[in-house]
């Protein structure tokens, strides 16, 4: 017998299980997830401890679109590698710059699309001050 068995056996005396519930059969009209494939990706608790911000505030910042998440089977917020990052990019902009959060959603946006072109600009081997404004 298995140890979680043993711990599930009834007492014949009380009618209780010997981990303190009742001896009851579980609901049959309960769905049960089971995932078949490990959800990948951080959760919202090891993401709020690995930016130092508290979780409510990383659910707001993904309510606000700030961050992205996708939610797990079952409704769990699930983050990407490089959400804590993006968190420390918000903070950075919060503290320096007197912005709101859909001010920093702009600006986030700008950073990115400036570190694109300047990917491209490397892969083409064009130096950026050769480039004509007109």
């Amino acid at each position: 017998m298995t140890p979680e068995r043993r711990r599930r056996r009834q007492d014949t005396t009380t009618g209780r299980r010997q981990d303190g519930t009742a001896g009851r059969r579980p609901d049959a009209t309960a769905v049960r997830v089971y995932e078949l494939v490990p959800v990948r990706g951080l959760s919202l608790e090891s993401v709020a401890r690995r930016s130092g911000m508290h979780p409510e505030m990383v659910r707001r910042l993904v309510t606000l679109g700030l961050v992205d998440a996708t939610r797990d089977p079952a409704g769990r917020l699930r983050f990407d590698r490089s959400a804590p990052r993006t968190l420390a990019r918000i903070q950075r902009l919060r503290a320096g710059l007197p912005l709101n959060y859909a001010s920093i959603g702009l600006v986030l946006d700008l950073l990115d699309r400036i570190g694109r072109l300047e990917a491209a600009l490397r892969r083409t081997g064009a130096r950026s001050d050769d480039v004509p404004w007109t």
